[in-house]
């Protein structure tokens, strides 16, 4: 009997485990693909990321409320002197990753957009050096290598090969490096109460909007007014589909952060790492099945390659966290396009009462 009890257990976490995954997964990919196929035909991404941030806050807000009258807890609200010190810079970092990587998807392919948005690792894994969050150790060095080789190999004679499309995404990854390494040092001020997601991604989002705000109206605003798409629109019913198509993006970038907190919540941090790497290979696979990008033996084994210092990076993390006595600081996890999981300030142990901290990336993009 219990050992028929011990198994009808372990299957119903193993089909909650792949549920969520699942779960992660169609907004994951989801947001992707929606986001590329937007970009078609509304070439305003700025705007559309400004929307989508507007959305969530929304969402976030009615979360907290929601939360708030059943638990009747009072959820946290910063001052404005910690808000505008320690949670802007961390704001501003994230709309810009954010930004730039909707922006891209005016020139790139998924495809390219996905291996070049894995190697914000990298770029993480130098800031945290920089910032003395990582200790130099030669198994660093190789990841560094493995995922800047496999980028290179990627990109090399690349039929669908962008410059100026690189060139964002390669520069959201940069920025997203100095993202993750401020949103773990935001962390670790426990005193803030930021550790509940959804309180996190209510604080972010009107800063992250404002930092937006002067990039979309140098880029955007002038072409966004004298469009028929918005500003000077003529048809009602186009107008309404436009904005229904934005809302149901900041729908699905709602959605990822939720689900990548449910996900993390149930089972682990490491898990949604490594379910992560797995949805950079399905992104690509389906990126080639369904968009026909063009994708050569070369770039696929780069794309191995910097899989393989993803990879790395993740077991080394599990390895230094199991040889501490417990889990510990995941600092700088990262594989996901929309990011999708790149740090956790800590763990807790499963039966553990106190709430685990934790981040949601908010790349919704």
């Amino acid at each position: 009997m219990g050992r028929w009890a011990l198994d009808v257990a372990f299957v119903w976490k193993a089909v909650l485990t792949l549920g969520l995954v699942l779960l992660y997964y169609c907004f994951s990919i989801g947001i992707t693909f929606y986001n590329k196929w937007l970009t078609k035909s509304f070439h305003f991404p700025l705007f559309m990321t400004m929307l989508h941030l507007a959305v969530i806050f929304l969402f976030s807000a009615l979360s907290r409320a929601l939360v708030q009258c059943s638990s009747h807890r009072a959820r946290v609200v910063l001052s404005w002197a910690d808000y505008l010190r320690r949670v802007a810079p961390t704001a501003l970092a994230t709309a810009l990753d954010v930004g730039l990587s909707n922006w891209s998807f005016l020139y790139v392919t998924v495809s390219l957009y996905t291996m070049t948005k894995s190697s914000a690792v990298l770029f993480i894994l130098i800031f945290s050096l920089i910032f003395k969050l990582e200790e130099l150790r030669a198994a660093l060095v190789l990841v560094v290598l493995l995922i800047a080789g496999g980028l290179f190999m990627f990109t090399y004679k690349s039929t669908q090969f962008n410059v100026e499309g690189f060139a964002l995404v390669l520069g959201a990854s940069f920025i997203g490096g100095i993202r993750w390494t401020l949103t773990q040092m935001l962390l670790q001020k426990a005193e803030l109460g930021l550790q509940n997601p959804i309180d996190t991604m209510f604080h972010l989002q009107p800063l992250m909007f404002l930092g937006l705000f002067p990039l979309f109206a140098v880029f955007e605003g002038l072409h966004l007014s004298t469009s028929e798409k918005i500003f000077r629109f003529q048809d009602t019913g186009l107008l309404l589909r436009v904005l229904g198509s934005l809302f149901l993006g900041g729908i699905l970038a709602f959605g990822l952060g939720f689900s990548e907190f449910l996900l993390v919540s149930r089972t682990s941090s490491l898990t949604l790492s490594i379910a992560g790497i797995f949805k950079e290979v399905c992104t690509l696979l389906l990126a080639a099945h369904l968009l026909g990008d063009q994708i050569s033996l070369l770039n696929w084994l780069g794309f191995a390659l910097c899989l393989s210092g993803i990879s790395l990076h993740v077991a080394l993390k599990a390895l230094h966290s199991r040889g501490d006595g417990g889990p510990q600081a995941l600092k700088g996890l990262g594989s996901s396009p929309d990011l999708e999981l790149l740090l956790r300030s800590s763990q807790r142990e499963e039966g553990d009462n106190e709430e685990e901290e934790y981040f949601v990336a908010q790349g919704q993009q």
